[in-house]
Protein backbone atom coordinates (compact mmCIF):
# COMPACT_ATOMS: atom_id res chain seq x y z
CA UNK A 1 0.00 0.00 0.00
CA UNK A 2 1.31 3.40 -0.94
CA UNK A 3 1.30 6.25 1.54
CA UNK A 4 -0.87 8.19 -0.89
CA UNK A 5 -3.50 5.45 -0.51
CA UNK A 6 -3.73 5.78 3.25
CA UNK A 7 -6.86 7.38 4.56
CA UNK A 8 -6.83 9.90 7.40
CA UNK A 9 -8.42 8.54 10.57
CA UNK A 10 -11.89 9.90 11.28
CA UNK A 11 -13.22 9.11 14.75
CA UNK A 12 -16.78 9.58 13.49
CA UNK A 13 -16.46 6.29 11.62
CA UNK A 14 -15.88 4.28 14.81
CA UNK A 15 -18.28 6.11 17.13
CA UNK A 16 -21.12 3.71 16.51
CA UNK A 17 -22.89 3.56 19.86
CA UNK A 18 -23.61 5.68 22.94
CA UNK A 19 -20.96 3.93 25.02
CA UNK A 20 -18.13 4.66 22.58
CA UNK A 21 -19.34 8.24 22.14
CA UNK A 22 -19.45 8.91 25.88
CA UNK A 23 -16.01 7.35 26.40
CA UNK A 24 -14.55 9.43 23.56
CA UNK A 25 -16.03 12.67 24.92
CA UNK A 26 -14.93 11.84 28.45
CA UNK A 27 -11.33 11.45 27.29
CA UNK A 28 -11.49 14.75 25.40
CA UNK A 29 -12.89 16.61 28.41
CA UNK A 30 -10.36 15.02 30.78
CA UNK A 31 -7.55 16.27 28.55
CA UNK A 32 -9.02 19.77 28.91
CA UNK A 33 -7.77 21.13 25.58
CA UNK A 34 -10.57 23.27 24.07
CA UNK A 35 -9.57 22.33 20.49
CA UNK A 36 -9.64 18.63 21.38
CA UNK A 37 -13.09 19.01 22.94
CA UNK A 38 -14.29 20.92 19.88
CA UNK A 39 -12.87 18.23 17.58
CA UNK A 40 -14.42 15.45 19.64
CA UNK A 41 -17.82 17.14 19.55
CA UNK A 42 -17.45 17.57 15.80
CA UNK A 43 -16.69 13.86 15.40
CA UNK A 44 -19.72 12.93 17.51
CA UNK A 45 -21.95 15.24 15.49
CA UNK A 46 -20.71 13.63 12.25
CA UNK A 47 -21.21 10.16 13.75
CA UNK A 48 -24.76 10.96 14.83
CA UNK A 49 -25.57 12.77 11.62
CA UNK A 50 -25.24 16.49 11.21
CA UNK A 51 -28.56 16.82 9.42
CA UNK A 52 -30.50 15.25 12.28
CA UNK A 53 -28.78 17.46 14.81
CA UNK A 54 -29.35 20.58 12.73
CA UNK A 55 -33.11 19.98 12.93
CA UNK A 56 -32.93 21.48 16.40
CA UNK A 57 -34.51 24.93 16.01
CA UNK A 58 -31.72 26.61 17.98
CA UNK A 59 -28.92 25.23 15.78
CA UNK A 60 -28.35 26.24 12.18
CA UNK A 61 -26.57 23.68 10.01
CA UNK A 62 -24.10 26.16 8.51
CA UNK A 63 -23.30 27.60 11.93
CA UNK A 64 -22.70 24.09 13.20
CA UNK A 65 -20.24 23.33 10.38
CA UNK A 66 -18.33 26.52 11.12
CA UNK A 67 -18.39 26.19 14.91
CA UNK A 68 -17.11 22.62 14.93
CA UNK A 69 -14.62 22.96 12.10
CA UNK A 70 -10.89 22.87 12.77
CA UNK A 71 -10.72 26.66 12.49
CA UNK A 72 -14.03 27.38 14.19
CA UNK A 73 -14.28 29.32 17.41
CA UNK A 74 -17.65 28.46 18.92
CA UNK A 75 -18.93 30.34 21.92
CA UNK A 76 -19.95 28.46 25.04
CA UNK A 77 -23.65 28.84 24.26
CA UNK A 78 -23.16 27.02 20.96
CA UNK A 79 -21.23 24.23 22.65
CA UNK A 80 -24.01 23.85 25.22
CA UNK A 81 -26.65 23.72 22.45
CA UNK A 82 -24.69 21.00 20.66
CA UNK A 83 -24.22 19.00 23.85
CA UNK A 84 -27.92 19.32 24.67
CA UNK A 85 -28.98 18.36 21.15
CA UNK A 86 -26.77 15.27 21.41
CA UNK A 87 -28.66 14.27 24.56
CA UNK A 88 -25.58 14.64 26.75
CA UNK A 89 -25.22 16.59 29.97
CA UNK A 90 -22.11 17.98 31.59
CA UNK A 91 -21.58 17.03 35.20
CA UNK A 92 -18.95 18.92 37.21
CA UNK A 93 -16.43 16.95 39.26
CA UNK A 94 -13.54 17.93 41.48
CA UNK A 95 -10.26 17.79 39.58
Amino acid sequence: MKISELKEFDAAEVLTDDESILHYLKLAFEEGNPREIQGALGAVVRARGLTALARDPDIEREALYIALSRDGNPDFATIMKVIGALGIKLVPAVA
